[in-house]
């Protein structure tokens, strides 16, 4: 239902404020009640009588109502607290006046199916809460990165020393954490129809972790999914309005695809971490290097593209795998992300707009296309 109230789309913007509309509506024809009790208002369609106690509670079950739709407003994660807490008061009162109210269950029988898909999404056993609680747990623990200064970059072939450069990496502090938001539209294949999306990840440098958190939208209905990598291993879930799962895979073929998608984001969002020994580097020519990098017992490689002003326009690599809709399976597939629109985030400059891209034998095709939003390093937004 509320795929939909934080999702993505105009659909979603619709069914949000549609349905915080009907809270709205719900609550204040709770003061009525109140209004009942206290002689303020000649309410002749409510023929019961209503006690002054009970008024009160008429009023607080309205205000919680009120409360919920302004908490579902505000993006807070907890709002199906102040919803359950408002369903259960509400329906007791129209119990109490069943006569008069009983129409009033309709509008909590909507809401207590908003409250469970909030349970779903946002509680503590959602996609969501796991992100937050794996995130919020790494960046409690201290640090303080030294500085990149010109002989960290050394070793590197000249077209990734000139991209340090040319975004700035150069005397900024090395590479902790990153933090990136983004927008854009995702499909199975290159048959499928596309799914408008909206995303915010957190990647780890000093012990690699990669956590991913994508809201899109599936004919119509709210689609989660998380990617995870920590301990060296990563996995995927997918979640059908947060509560069927379409998939959940993990192993070694989810780690050693995940560990490309690593080096990928390293090298889009945290060119400072290029200089990190865990990557081992070969010259190709004045445009292009190979990197290799190694996550425990995984070392995967790409080739790293550059064009004239020094930035990176394409990022291939052939240690990719491409899995099945169902996440079972996984094969060897080309994989390729090229990149454009750099911008500046405060001190660094990023490539903003970007493509995932598969190269089948029978025609290569973008299955994902994105649009960098935000993008923070080491906790400073730029």
């Amino acid at each position: 239902m509320m795929a939909g109230l934080h999702g993505g789309g105009v659909r979603g913007v619709v069914m949000r404020w549609a349905f915080v509309g009907l809270l709205v509506i719900h609550g204040l024809i709770h003061f009525m009640g109140f209004a009942k009790a206290f002689g303020l208002a000649d309410l002749p369609q409510l023929t019961q009588p209503i006690s002054k106690p009970l008024g009160i509670v008429w009023l607080a079950a309205g205000l919680l109502v009120l409360l919920t739709a302004t908490t579902i407003l505000s993006a807070a994660h907890s709002w199906w607290v102040a919803g359950l807490g408002a369903l259960l008061l509400s329906q007791a009162v129209i119990i109490g006046s069943w006569t008069d109210a009983m129409y009033g269950t309709v509008a909590n029988a909507l809401l207590l199916t908003g409250v469970i898909y909030g349970i779903a999404a946002e509680g503590p056993a959602s996609l969501r809460a796991e992100y937050r609680r794996e995130v919020d747990a790494r960046l409690s623990r201290p640090f303080s990165p030294a500085p990149i200064t010109e002989p960290d970059l050394e070793h590197l072939p000249e077209p990734v020393q000139r991209y340090l450069q040319v975004t700035g990496a150069v005397s900024q502090p090395r590479v902790h954490h990153v933090k990136a938001s983004w927008q854009g539209r995702i499909r199975l294949s290159a048959t499928h129809p596309w799914m408008s999306f909206r995303a915010v990840q957190h990647n780890f440098v000093d012990e690699p972790s990669r956590f991913f958190l994508m809201g899109a939208t599936r004919s119509g209905l709210p689609v989660d999914v998380l990617h995870v990598f920590r301990d060296q291993a990563a996995s995927m879930r997918v979640r059908l309005v947060s509560l069927f799962p379409l998939v959940d895979a993990a192993g070694p073929e989810p780690t050693r695809a995940e560990t490309v998608t690593l080096f990928n984001d390293l090298c889009l969002l945290a060119p400072g971490a290029l200089i990190d020994p865990s990557i081992r580097w070969a010259s190709i020519d004045q445009r292009s290097a190979r990197g290799y990098y190694t996550v425990g017992a995984n070392t995967i490689s790409a080739v790293l593209s550059f064009n004239e002003a020094g930035e990176l326009v394409d990022f291939v690599s052939d240690d990719r795998l491409v899995a099945s809709p169902d996440g079972t399976t996984f094969s060897a597939q080309r994989w390729s992300t090229p990149v454009s629109d750099y911008q500046s985030f405060g001190g660094l400059r990023a490539a903003t707009r970007g493509e995932g891209r598969w190269h089948p034998p029978d025609g290569e095709f973008a299955y994902i296309e994105l649009e960098l939003l935000t993008l923070e390093v080491n906790g400073k937004t730029l």
